[in-house]
C-alpha cells in the first residue's frame, strides 16, 4: 500500500531521520535552551512550530518538561532527582526513562514549582494540554497518508527517539559515562564530543558546567549543532542568544588580582580549576611518581584522578586513599591545600568584594613563596584574567 510519496527505501530512511531530527531540534532549542534555561530568545512563530511539532511527535506538554528538567538541576543525584542513574541506576533510567518521565509529571508540587514561566495561552490550555495524545495519533495518520504502510515504520522510529536518546541516553550515559571538562559537584559527562544525533545534548558536562549558556561546545573540537541552528535562527532576525559561557582575556601587565580579576575568576572558576588541576596538581603528580618508591608509587598512583575530582563527590573510600596519598607527598599536600583554598575564595557568602580581592591577592603572595614550581607559575597567570577587552 502506497501514500502520496513513494520513495526508494534509502529516501524513506533519510525521511524518518530527518523528521526525529526535528524532534530533536526542538528539544535542545526550544524546550531546553530557550524555555528551562531561558538562554535564548525564540520568534513567537518559531517558538510556535516547535510547540506544535512537540505535540505531534511526543505528545510532551512544555510545563511539565521544563518543571522536570529544572527539578533535575536543583535537585541532581539526590533522592529527589527525577531521573538520576547515581540514585536508581543506570539500567533503569536507560530502559525506563519515560516512565520515570511520566512518573514525576504527576507531581504537582513540581509542576507549581518548577514549571513558572511556561505557555499557558488558549491553545496550550485546550489542545496541547488536555489533548497531548491526540498530536501522535496526527500524526500517525499524516504518515501513512504521505508513505503508505511504511509510514507505520517511520511513526515507530519517531515515537521511540525521545524516549530512548532523551529520557535514555542523556538523561542515563549522560550522568554515567564519557569525559568531563569540568568538575562539577554532579557525575555530569560529555558523552562524545560531536553533538549531532541528540542536538548538542550529548555535551551534558558542559551543559551542567554553564546551564544558562545557549552554546553548549566549549573546546575548540566540540561541536553543537543546536549551536549551529540557533546561530542561523538568529541570523534571519528569528532567535537572539542572552547568555553563553563567559570569555576570559588575558590581560598581562598587572602585578597583582583586582577586582577585574576577581569577577573573571569567580565567572570563570570551572575552567580555572580545570586547569589548576592540569597545570598544577597533575604537573606536581608526575613528578612525585617519578621519585616516589615502589610502594609510594602504588599509593601515589591511585590518586591521581582524585586530585581534581569535586570533593562532595568523593566516597567515604575515595577520601581515605586520597588523604593517605597526601600524607606521603608535602608537595602533592601543598597544592591541594592551595586548590581548596582558592576554591574557598569563591564559595565565601560574606565577605565584600575589597575582601575577596584582598583573599585572592594573599593566596597568589603565598602561592609564589610555596617553592613549588607548577604553583609559583600557576599564581603569576592569575593577575592576567579579566572580563573586559584586552
Amino acid at each position: 500500500m502506497y501514500g502520496l510519496i513513494e520513495l526508494p527505501v534509502w529516501g524513506y530512511i533519510v525521511v524518518a531521520l530527518a523528521m526525529t531530527h526535528i524532534t530533536i531540534a526542538g528539544v535542545t532549542i526550544y524546550l531546553h535552551r530557550h524555555q528551562a534555561h531561558r538562554a535564548l530568545d525564540l520568534h513567537p512563530a518559531v517558538s510556535h512550530f516547535f510547540r506544535f511539532w512537540l505535540w505531534l511527535t511526543t505528545g510532551m506538554e512544555t510545563k511539565q518538561w521544563v518543571a522536570i528538567h529544572r527539578k533535575h538541576h536543583a535537585r541532581v543525584e539526590t533522592p529527589d532527582d527525577p531521573h538520576s542513574p547515581q540514585i536508581d541506576g543506570i539500567l533503569k533510567v536507560l530502559l525506563e526513562g519515560s516512565e520515570l518521565y511520566r512518573k514525576e509529571a504527576k507531581n504537582q508540587d513540581t509542576m507549581a514549582r518548577y514549571g513558572h514561566g511556561t505557555p499557558d495561552d488558549w491553545v496550550e490550555r485546550n489542545i496541547y494540554g488536555p489533548r497531548s495524545n491526540r498530536g501522535y495519533l496526527l500524526m500517525l495518520l499524516i504518515d501513512v497518508a504521505l508513505f503508505g504502510v511504511i509510514g507505520i515504520t517511520i511513526w515507530a522510529v519517531q515515537m521511540l527517539w525521545i524516549p530512548v536518546f532523551a529520557a535514555g541516553v542523556i538523561n542515563g550515559v549522560g550522568h554515567w559515562g564519557g569525559y568531563r571538562k569540568f568538575e562539577t559537584a554532579d557525575a555530569s559527562t560529555n558523552i562524545v564530543p560531536i553533538g549531532i544525533l541528540i542536538g548538542g545534548e550529548e555535551l551534558h558536562n558542559n551543559h551542567h558546567a554553564f546551564a544558562s549558556s545557549a552554546r553548549f561546545s566549549v573546546r575548540w573540537w566540540e561541536f553543537d549543532i543546536g549551536w549551529l541552528y540557533i546561530r542561523m535562527l538568529a541570523i534571519f532576525g528569528l532567535a537572539r542568544v542572552k547568555k553563553v559561557p563567559p570569555k576570559t582575556v588575558m590581560v598581562h601587565g598587572k602585578d597583582a588580582p583586582d577586582a577585574d580579576t576577581l569577577a573573571a575568576i569567580i565567572a570563570n572558576r570551572l575552567e580555572v580549576m580545570s586547569l589548576y588541576a592540569r597545570s598544577v596538581l597533575n604537573r606536581v603528580h608526575r613528578e612525585e611518581m617519578k621519585r616516589a618508591d615502589p610502594p609510594r608509587r602504588s599509593l601515589l598512583k591511585q590518586c591521581k584522578s582524585l586530585l581534581a575530582r569535586e570533593e562532595t563527590r568523593l566516597s567515604a573510600d575515595a577520601r581515605r586513599r586520597l588523604e593517605d596519598a597526601l600524607k606521603s607527598s608535602h608537595a602533592l599536600w601543598t597544592t591541594y591545600h592551595y586548590k581548596r583554598k582558592l576554591q574557598a575564595i569563591w564559595q565565601e557568602r560574606t565577605a565584600t568584594r575589597e575582601g575577596l580581592v584582598k583573599a585572592l591577592q594573599d593566596w597568589c603572595r603565598e602561592a609564589e613563596a610555596s617553592g613549588i614550581r607548577a604553583l609559583q607559575e600557576f599564581a603569576r597567570t592569575l593577575p592576567a584574567y579579566s572580563l573586559s577587552p584586552a
